[in-house]
C-alpha cells in the first residue's frame, strides 16, 4: 500500500476515534485483470510460499463467479486468467506422499486441484502443459529453481504474446544463502512482482524474522549443520528424520544459520581438487581417507577447530562431523559443482578409498551429473 494511502486509513481510524495505531499494508485479493504478470514469492522453506499460492487459488474460485463484465477484464483471447493451473516437480511427488496426485498440499493444509495440475520433469514438459490448458491464464509452477533455464524464457513468451500470469514460489538462497542457480537468477531478472515471505527462526531460543533456509541433520538427538560442500540436491521428503543421511530444513535467522566448511572448501579442497585434476592425486586421497576413517586427523577437523574455537556455538560446528559420507561429498563437490575432476578420476579415487559408489550415484543423479559405478557399495 502506498504511504499515501496508509496515512488516508490512519487519518480515516483517527477520525473514528481509535487510538493512534501503526497501520500496516493490508493483504490484497490477488488482481487478476492485470495481465502478463511475473510474480515471485520468495522465503525460506517453511515460510508458507505454497500456502500464499493456495490463496490465489481460492480467490480465483470466487473471482470466477463475477459478471462477464470481470470476465472480460481478465481474459486475453483464450486465456481466462481466473482459471489457476499448478505445476510441479516429479521429483517432488515423495514430499506429501499420503496426498493424491490431484491434490495441491502444504504444510497446513491442501486444495483439490482436479484436472489443473500436472507433475513436469523439464522445460518442455512445461510447455506442453501451457500449450496444451489454453483456457487457463494463469500458472503456479512451484519451485520454479529446481528446472531448466529454459522454462522461464518460455513463461515470459506466453506471458507477453498471450497475457498469461505465471507466479513463482520458489527458494531463490539455497542452504549456502547463496543462489540456487542460475534458473533462480533469471526468475529475479524476468519478474514484474517480488512478494518476499518470512517466517520466524525456527530457532528455540529465537523470535526473529528469518530469511534462510536452513539445513541439518539429527545425530544421536544432536543438531549437526550440513557443511558448505554438501549436496545441492537431496531429494527426500518433508517429515521430520533421526539420521545422518537424511537431512532436515528450518527457516533461520542470519543469527543461528550455521553453515561450517565454506573457508575449508575454498581454501584446502579446492586446491587439492586442482592437483588431482592434473595427475598428482596423493593429497586429495589422504585428505579423503582421513574423511572417511579418521576425522579429526583431516584438515576439515583442523580448520574447524581454528575457525570456530572462541563461539559460543564450537559444539554445534563441530557436530558438523557427525554426519555420514563427507569424503564421498567432498569428492562429489569437486567433480559436479566445481567441476575439476574428470570422471575417469573421479572413480579412480572411489575405487582406491573404497567409497560408497550407492551414495555417489544417488547424489550424482539427483544433481544431473548421472553416473553407473560397475562395483555397487549398498546402503
Amino acid at each position: 500500500m502506498p504511504r499515501t494511502e496508509i496515512k488516508e486509513s490512519e487519518d480515516f481510524l483517527k477520525s473514528l476515534g481509535f487510538p493512534t495505531l501503526d497501520v500496516h499494508e493490508t493483504f490484497s485479493h490477488f488482481d487478476f485483470s492485470r495481465p502478463s504478470r511475473r510474480v515471485l514469492l520468495i522465503g525460506p522453506m517453511g515460510s508458507g510460499k505454497t500456502e500464499y499460492a493456495a490463496r490465489i487459488w481460492k480467490d480465483a474460485e470466487v473471482a470466477r463467479l463475477k459478471s462477464d463484465e470481470i470476465r472480460e477484464k481478465c481474459t486475453t483471447g483464450t486465456r481466462d486468467r481466473r482459471n489457476v493451473f499448478f505445476i510441479r516437480s516429479k521429483l517432488d511427488r515423495s514430499r506429501f506422499s499420503d496426498y493424491p496426485e490431484d491434490v495441491m498440499p502444504y504444510r497446513s493444509g491442501h486444495i483439490e486441484c482436479k484436472d489443473n495440475i500436472a507433475y513436469i520433469s523439464d522445460s518442455f514438459d512445461f510447455e506442453n502443459a501451457v500449450e496444451s490448458h489454453r483456457e487457463v491464464g494463469t500458472f503456479i509452477v512451484d519451485e520454479a529453481s529446481f528446472f531448466d533455464e529454459r522454462l522461464i524464457y518460455v513463461a515470459r513468451n506466453y506471458a507477453l504474446e498471450e497475457g498469461c500470469i505465471f507466479i513463482f514460489p520458489t527458494l531463490i538462497l539455497n542452504f549456502r544463502r547463496e543462489f540456487f542457480n542460475s534458473t533462480s537468477r533469471l526468475i529475479l531478472d524476468m519478474a514484474t512482482d517480488v512478494i518476499p515471505i518470512t517466517a520466524y527462526c525456527e530457532h528455540r531460543d529465537c523470535m526473529q524474522d528469518a530469511f534462510y533456509t536452513y539445513r541439518y541433520y539429527s545425530v544421536d538427538g544432536l543438531e549437526c549443520p550440513a557443511l558448505y560442500f554438501d549436496p545441492l540436491i537431496i531429494v527426500g521428503g518433508d517429515r521430520v528424520k533421526e539420521s545422518s543421511l537424511e537431512p532436515n530444513y528450518a527457516s533461520r535467522c542470519e543469527k543461528h544459520h550455521y553453515l561450517p566448511g565454506k573457508e575449508y572448501s575454498f581454501f584446502t579442497l579446492k586446491p587439492l581438487g586442482r592437483e588431482a585434476s592434473n595427475g598428482s592425486l596423493g593429497a586429495l586421497e589422504r585428505e579423503l581417507g582421513y574423511l572417511k576413517e579418521n576425522i579429526e586427523k583431516s584438515e576439515l577437523y583442523k580448520s574447524l577447530k581454528r575457525r570456530y574455537k572462541n563461539s559460543p556455538d564450537y559444539d554445534i560446528y563441530l557436530s558438523s562431523l557427525k554426519v555420514s559420507f563427507i569424503a564421498e561429498k567432498a569428492l562429489a563437490f569437486l567433480f559436479s559443482e566445481q567441476s575439476l575432476l574428470s570422471e575417469d578420476i573421479l572413480r579412480k579415487v572411489a575405487a582406491d578409498l573404497h567409497l560408497n559408489t550407492s551414495y555417489l550415484e544417488r547424489i550424482l543423479s539427483d544433481n544431473h551429473h548421472p553416473i553407473q559405478f560397475d562395483q555397487m557399495v549398498l546402503l
